[in-house]
């Protein structure tokens, strides 16, 4: 199939891109995060393509990023998620949010995707959680870096029970704290401090 598309952007909204590519016109599909990360209308990009053959049609999604896609093809394996509905979750978080959302059961995250309900995010952990990892993501080399393995310490894990419990989500809490130079360094109470100027 189709790996990539690489051409002169020659429209977008807000869930399409059409490239002009040796005198065609491709329409291709894509996430409101990547709408809002291509370059303007004339400039060239490329894009990493996922395609759907129907009877009544042929169809691409594009990405900017390989992890993009791959992650992509990931969600779409689920039962009830089709390519619309993976669309929107990588419109409301990029590719290492959305890992750790999965990693860490955070269905609420996932769940403020348009068109995905509680349940659905819940299969998408379920199905999922095995074919992520830690390793797929920077988010988690962030938090090894900064807070000296976030997993292990105690000061880290109390900071992000307290995020939870104000009301953040698991995800941004865990996102907040990964941020945090020197995390190691710090009591629970400093982390807190810091963690919160990140959300707000």
């Amino acid at each position: 199939m189709i790996a990539f598309v690489q051409g002169e952007i020659a429209d977008i909204t807000e869930d399409t891109v059409v490239l002009s590519v040796n005198g065609f016109g491709i329409n291709v599909h894509i996430s409101g995060r990547v709408a809002a990360e291509l370059p303007g209308i004339g400039e060239k990009v490329k894009l990493h393509t996922y395609t759907l053959v129907r009877e009544d049609a042929f169809l691409l999604y594009g990405f900017l990023h390989k992890n993009d896609l791959e992650l992509f093809k990931k969600c779409i394996t689920v039962n009830g998620i089709g390519p619309k509905g993976a669309l929107a979750i990588l419109s409301t978080m990029d590719a290492d949010a959305l890992r750790y959302a999965i990693l860490s059961k955070d269905a609420k995250a996932i769940a403020k995707a348009p068109g995905i309900g509680q349940k659905t995010a819940e299969r998408l952990i379920l199905d999922l959680k095995d074919k992520v990892s830690y390793d797929d993501t920077m988010i988690s080399m962030e938090v090894s870096e900064h807070a000296g393995g976030a997993v292990q310490s105690e000061a880290v894990k109390e900071t992000i029970e307290a995020l939870v419990a104000l009301g953040y989500g698991q995800t941004e809490s865990m996102q907040a704290v990964g941020k945090i130079p020197n995390a190691e360094e710090k009591d629970s109470g400093a982390l807190l401090k810091e963690a919160l100027k990140y959300l707000f």
